[in-house]
């Protein structure tokens, strides 16, 4: 039986001159932006506030997971112009924190990771003072294409492990929890200044010791900064929302963090990866 969100998800929509500019901005330049590819519920708060978290190696992803609305597909063509475009965008909005995200790619031989160091290059090269907060895929394993993007020298460097490992198979495609605790071990032992960051969407299933026990998981590789959000079915072929967890239980799950040692939890119902992304890495004293 479908369940009705409850108040607190209740999402006020703004489509107010800076909303209409961004979008206007994307559509120009022909970029993607995970807020609207993902349908983020913060797209209309984040886009008044003038800040997005684009998508790069286009719209289409290899990967079909069980949670998310973006396409699946075979992919077309590389937009040689797309770091230089996203750059471009970055400084015209004036930010001083650029969140970038990808598609899978596994159909490329490394996952895409070139596009993102040239991303990052192209933003810092425009605008210095802006810091650079990537999310990758886990690129498959492959720790050269991994390097790759770490040598561009992120400020923050985010791989989403999204559930507990008793749900991992069912709620994602290929990616394998096992393989996602090692990326950011490996993430941390390839270059140790660089934070790390990770994130868990519940409501799909698990229990309450099940994301303590992520959490510690994510703390046993030095992960920095942590989110936690509710899950919210996208359309009717994703994944049915198991349970509404409740704003105290989210903040219960923010202290036990605190307690593990992460540097900042950002816990909530809306609370997205990129959600709010320049002040979590403040807040964690790490931008």
């Amino acid at each position: 039986m479908h369940q009705r969100k409850p108040e607190w998800l209740k999402i006020k929509l703004t489509t107010d001159e800076n909303f209409k500019d961004i979008k206007k901005m994307m559509r120009g330049k022909t970029l993607h932006t995970v807020c609207e590819e993902a349908k983020c519920p913060n797209i209309f708060e984040c886009w008044s506030n003038r800040t997005a978290t684009f998508m790069i190696n286009g719209s289409i992803c290899t990967r079909g997971c069980r949670f998310c609305a973006v396409t699946t597909g075979l992919p077309t063509e590389l937009d040689l112009q797309e770091a230089e475009k996203v750059a471009e965008t970055a400084e015209q909005m004036g930010l001083k924190h650029a969140v970038v995200t990808a598609v899978a790619r596994d159909d490329l031989k490394d996952g895409g990771a070139s596009v993102f160091a040239e991303t990052i290059r192209a933003i810092r090269n425009r605008t210095p003072l802006c810091s650079v907060e990537v999310l990758i895929p886990d690129f498959q394993g492959n720790w050269g294409a991994l390097k790759v993007v770490l040598d561009a020298n992120p400020n923050i460097l985010n791989h989403n492990i999204e559930t507990v490992e008793r749900l991992s198979d069912r709620v994602r495609s290929k990616a394998k929890y096992p393989r996602s605790l090692e990326l950011l071990k490996v993430s941390k032992q390839m270059a140790p200044k660089i934070p790390t960051k990770s994130s868990i969407m519940i409501g799909v299933g698990e229990t309450y010791d099940e994301i303590l026990q992520t959490m510690q998981d994510l703390r046993n590789v030095d992960v920095n900064i942590l989110t936690i959000g509710q899950y919210l079915q996208p359309t009717k072929k994703h994944l049915k929302v198991e349970k509404f967890w409740h704003p105290d239980e989210f903040a219960k799950l923010k202290e036990e963090g605190v307690r593990m040692g992460f540097d900042h939890v950002e816990s909530g119902p809306l609370v997205r990866s990129s959600y709010h992304a320049h002040e979590q890495g403040q807040a964690a004293g790490r931008i």
